[in-house]
């Protein structure tokens, strides 16, 4: 199982914090495209999210293991 988190406006998106996805493995690409698939609204955020994975940012072609932890971050403004 891959356990996935949102954060900021990512995790208003979704109404959820965290969810385990019954998965064994994928890539972060395919992971995103999921996001994008299950969640209206994602894909204006999907081209600027970071991804990290077990807390160390992440490429698109990185392999997602079960058990490992993937955060969605997006961008954040500031002043």
């Amino acid at each position: 199982m891959i356990t996935i988190t949102y954060f900021a406006k990512i995790k208003e998106l979704t109404g959820k914090e965290q969810e385990v996805l019954p998965i064994t493995t994928m890539t972060v690409q395919e992971i995103k495209e999921w996001v994008s698939q299950t969640y209206i609204g994602f894909s204006q955020y999907a081209s600027s999210v970071l991804v990290a994975l077990n807390e160390e940012y992440a490429l698109p072609e990185d392999r997602i293991q079960s058990g490992d932890i993937v955060a969605f971050i997006p961008p954040v403004s500031g002043g």
